[in-house]
């Protein structure tokens, strides 16, 4: 099963082989060009250097810069105020969709694409930017920064307790965590598709009492996919993937992190409305 996190869904086979070109067919991709031999079944030999650490940093960074500053941009250029909240949505469904439109033709494609990614992470920053920017002023005035700084700590603690071996991930777990996360996304998807046939209220997981408790699972799940993530990153560096795998790392990286900072955003605007503190 192939997990929305285009570098989650494809874990390595279980035995490690360290820096061993030979093995990174198995890791990452199975479409790559330096996948399995077709006729005598074992993974054809990779050229090039191997992916490292720093690579997947360096490529994460860049990927991450580029959301953050088109939000920062857009939120300074795209001013918003009480009569415009429509078009300022319009404008961020918009981004939304061009970001999906990127990341699924990064999906399917066999390579990674620097530009792709990048242009990716333009859309979505736009689309974060706007939506923040017309939900914290103007719906729940603070809870922008409230999300940012949240993510940001979940992403450290996260990080922390996987390098200190406080979570172990192991298969029949990534499993589980992906068939749940799917779970939750058909879940959004259908509350989506009501709130746009009915009178916006949807199944009503986005509102009141059931949406809080909705917008703790998609916190949680978007946690624990950073560890998968972690997971992916290390043994994919472990089996030696090629170093143009380490944009798919960033790429990955930056998917799990806007799901997160949207579910805490999310929440945090629930429980201002509901003013359940």
């Amino acid at each position: 099963m192939k997990s929305s996190n285009p570098v989650l869904g494809r874990l390595p086979a279980p035995h490690p082989v360290t820096h061993d070109p030979s093995s990174a067919a198995r890791i990452l991709r199975k479409d790559h060009d330096n996948t399995y031999d077709a006729g005598s079944g074992r993974p054809a030999q990779v050229t090039g250097e191997a992916m490292t650490m720093d690579d997947v940093v360096v490529r994460s960074a860049m990927t991450l810069g580029t959301v953050v500053l088109t939000a920062v941009l857009s939120w300074i250029l795209l001013p918003v105020d009480d009569m415009q909240l429509g078009r300022s949505y319009g404008i961020a469904g918009g981004a939304a969709l061009m970001a999906f439109a990127a990341s699924l033709t990064q999906t399917l494609r066999s390579r990674p694409s620097p530009a792709l990614i990048l242009g990716y992470a333009a859309f979505e920053g736009l689309f974060l930017g706007v939506l923040s920017a017309a939900v914290s002023p103007h719906i729940a005035p603070g809870v922008a920064v409230q999300a940012v700084l949240g993510t940001m700590a979940v992403f450290a603690g996260v990080l922390i307790a996987y390098k200190a071996g406080w979570i172990r991930v192991t298969r029949r777990f990534s499993g589980f965590l992906i068939a749940a996360g799917l779970g939750y996304l058909l879940l959004t998807a259908s509350n989506l598709l009501f709130s746009a046939l009915s009178d916006g209220e949807g199944l009503g997981f986005r509102s009141g009492g059931l949406g809080i408790a909705s917008g703790l699972v998609g916190v949680a799940l978007a946690t624990v996919f950073l560890a998968l993530h972690f997971k992916q990153v290390e043994d994919g560096i472990a089996h030696g993937a090629p170093r143009s795998e380490s944009w798919l790392a960033a790429f990955g990286l930056t998917l799990t992190l806007v799901w997160l900072y949207v579910e805490i955003l999310n929440l945090l605007t629930l429980v201002h409305e509901e003013d359940v503190f």
